[in-house]
């Protein structure tokens, strides 16, 4: 089994969601195709590690809180459904004594603690910050004991490479996310220590049961003066932390879309086969500091 297998058969299915040829064609799939039910989250926790449902864009916003004394440097990071009811889903926070850029992320707002049951997973960096690896909230190995089934899983590994470019250039992402079972199931990535997990499988280039994904490379915009994509009007202003990440094989079919809105507030929309928490990390890790890839 292939990394792309899924990916390929996935698509074939119909859902290819390419840009119609003409505009024409576009107003004419709007009357066929009815409005899509709201996305319904009845058990949020449960909600977060579930792939978005095929064929769907879960739309989301990223709200950044700075206020109270040490926020400027530990600022609070929310994510909502983008419906009208504006459910919330996640929270996230860089924790403050730790060697690397570490993130807890829960399910309550007001509890941003590793000891509570609201912990749902964390987002935690190499020393210079150049490449993240998302954990849910199973054990840590080192303390796991015998039973593998208890120990954390590795939901996403997020790597930027230094920018060749000097200060000016896009930004270039890899991201690679465990595969999914032929019952469209996240396969479990329980590494045992540290000689095994997502970012040593990519460095020895053993993908067996992992899809790699990118970052899709904006285009240089002379009118503009600035690289630019296209994001359906999802994103309104400029920053070095918009970005679209794709599969290799089918650039069209955009995985995740994270960009800026307000000074605040930024759009992150995911599909197959990510789930929220996923989404919600790779977004956190584009708000790091990495001075070493900019």
């Amino acid at each position: 089994q292939t990394q792309h297998s899924w990916f390929l058969q996935f698509l074939s299915s119909g859902y290819k969601d390419r840009p119609p040829s003409r505009a024409v064609d576009k107003e004419l799939r709007k009357e066929e195709r009815p409005p899509s039910p709201p996305i319904e989250v009845d058990d949020p926790k449960e909600f977060v590690l579930r792939p978005a449902p095929q064929g769907r864009t879960v739309r989301c916003r990223v709200t950044r809180d700075k206020k109270g004394m040490d926020r400027g440097l530990y600022p609070s990071y929310y994510l909502h459904l983008d419906s009208d009811r504006k459910v919330f889903l996640l929270a996230g926070r860089k924790r403050k004594r730790s060697k690397t850029a570490n993130y807890l992320i829960s399910v309550d707002p007001t509890n941003l603690s590793r000891a509570g049951e609201d912990f749902i997973g964390k987002l935690r960096s190499n020393l210079i910050g150049s490449r993240f690896t998302v954990f849910d909230n199973g054990k840590n190995p080192h303390h796991g004991g015998a039973d593998v089934g208890t120990y954390r899983q590795e939901l996403a590994a997020i790597i930027y490479e230094t920018n060749v470019l000097g200060f000016r250039g896009p930004r270039r992402m890899t991201v690679i996310i465990p595969g999914m079972s032929s019952e469209n199931e996240r396969i479990p990535i329980r590494p045992r220590n540290d000689s095994d997990g997502l970012l040593v499988r990519w460095q020895n280039k053993t993908m067996e049961n992992l899809i790699e994904l990118r970052n899709k490379t904006p285009i240089w915009n002379e009118e503009s003066g600035s690289y630019t994509l296209n994001f359906q009007g999802r994103v309104t202003q400029a920053s070095v932390k918009n970005f679209q990440i794709i599969h290799l094989d089918d650039p069209d079919y955009i995985v995740l879309q994270f960009g800026r809105v307000s000074e605040d507030a930024f759009t992150l929309d995911y599909r197959y086969p990510l789930c929220a928490l996923q989404g919600f990390a790779i977004a956190l890790s584009s708000f790091d500091g990495k001075l070493a890839c900019e």
